[in-house]
């Protein structure tokens, strides 16, 4: 979880930089900081949530396969895949929200500026 974090921060941070110029735009022509922080959010949480459903297909398949070494434990665990899935989004959210809070700081002229 801590990788998965790191990593879903360093895309966001990184988008969030490269997005500078946009979001700058986006603040001068009147967006307010919640709309800046809402598309940032909305675009990680997005991102997850596919990847999310990507990770569950895959599981499910992928149990079948390794039914012999689950012991204890159905192939389909459904409050395994639903805790796993609950925790991995509360990461992403935690992981998007620095991100989101520094794109919500943007001042439009240093963005506007910036090259």
């Amino acid at each position: 979880m801590i990788l998965a974090g790191a990593g879903i921060f360093g895309v966001m941070h990184y988008s969030v930089a490269q997005r500078t110029q946009e979001i700058g735009i986006r603040s001068a022509m009147g967006a307010r900081p919640s709309d800046v922080f809402r598309l940032v959010l909305s675009q990680a949480l997005r991102l997850a949530v596919i990847g999310i459903a990507i990770g569950l297909c895959v599981g499910f398949v992928l149990t079948r396969f390794m039914a012999s070494l689950l012991f204890g434990v159905s192939t389909t665990d459904f409050v395994t895949f639903i805790a796993v899935t609950g925790l991995l989004g509360l990461v992403s959210l935690l992981a998007s929200y620095v991100p989101a809070r520094r794109a919500m700081r943007v001042d439009p002229i240093v963005a506007l500026r910036w090259e």
